[in-house]
């Protein structure tokens, strides 16, 4: 890594889990094996084992996803001991990402996002909401067909990148988005929950409750969220944000552009495999910045040759 760069730190969110996750982390680092070791021990479950082993359907399931993701994320930062001048995650990586900076403790994180989940879960019947990502469209081509659709509530859920925004809603709605849009540039997602869309909103009062009792603190550097994409400083403005964030929109892009418009040109990805560096390469490719670099802590070799050991 370049000296002197102003550095951000990404952390990865849902769907970057496959089990064998974090076992050569464990296997390597001793501070790895003590994370994933704590995060059992938050749950009184063996989280670990389901990361390492499997299986894969178990891991997917969104209540095992997410604080199993995080224990991950924060495994791989711990190992590299490095840290960033700002950080941001993605959705559930946004846990992440102030646990790095020491807004939340670990394990009330872990507990926290196994809540997140269950509330997401149960927000709504299974069958009666979804997703769907929407590829070679940009922001204003996807508000135009999300305006043509009658069937039910139909919102942005995650602007990625240039070209890829996730809507999310009823199930109806999600059948007609895919109806309407172009040929070949929609795609139903495999989940159960309308992540990120006011079907959500109702249970995201309750997570708000739980949030408003969890102890925070300000973060040791900035942290860019998702739902303002602008660094929140103080323990109030994080809290807020996360729970804003429970069915509001996931503005990575915008966060991304953001770091790009601060100075920032050094991007690092913990999590169990990068996805959002790839994002960063696109989004930058797109708006034409250059000098970007990227990296990721996902693997022992990469931690090593970060960290210079």
């Amino acid at each position: 890594m370049l000296p002197g760069m102003t550095r951000a730190f990404l952390f990865t969110g849902q769907g970057s889990q496959f089990a064998g996750m974090g076992k050569q982390l464990a296997e390597r680092f001793p501070v790895a094996r003590e994370t994933l070791a704590e995060a059992d021990a938050a749950l009184g479950e063996s989280l670990s084992k389901l990361c390492f082993d499997g299986p894969e359907d178990q891991l997917g399931l969104t209540t095992n996803t997410q604080p199993a993701t995080l224990a991950v994320a924060i495994a791989a930062y711990r190992a590299l001991g490095l840290r960033p001048d700002l950080a941001a995650g993605h959705s559930l990586g946004e846990y992440s990402a102030h646990v790095a900076a020491g807004t939340l403790d670990f394990a009330a994180a872990v507990r926290l996002v196994r809540e997140r989940a269950q509330r997401m879960q149960s927000a709504v019947p299974v069958g009666t909401g979804g997703m769907v990502v929407l590829r070679k469209m940009d922001l204003a081509e996807v508000q135009a067909l999300v305006a043509k659709v009658d069937a039910g509530v139909c919102e942005l859920a995650n602007v990625n990148e240039p070209e890829q925004i996730v809507v999310s809603g009823a199930i109806a709605a999600m059948d007609q988005v895919v109806a309407l849009a172009p040929p070949r540039k929609a795609l139903k997602l495999n989940v159960s929950v309308p992540f990120h869309c006011s079907m959500l909103r109702e249970a995201g009062r309750g997570f708000a409750e739980v949030l408003e009792r969890t102890p925070m603190r300000d973060p040791a550097f900035p942290v860019w969220c998702n739902v303002d994409a602008k660094p929140v400083t103080t323990a109030t403005a994080a809290r807020s944000a996360l729970q804003r964030q429970f069915a509001g929109s996931v503005l990575w892009q915008q966060t991304v552009e953001g770091m790009f418009a601060a100075g920032v040109r050094q991007f690092v990805e913990c999590g169990p495999k990068p996805t959002l560096v790839n994002m960063v390469k696109r989004i930058a490719l797109a708006k034409g910045v250059e000098g970007v670099e990227t990296m990721a802590a996902t693997t022992v070799d990469e931690i090593l040759a970060l960290a210079g050991r």
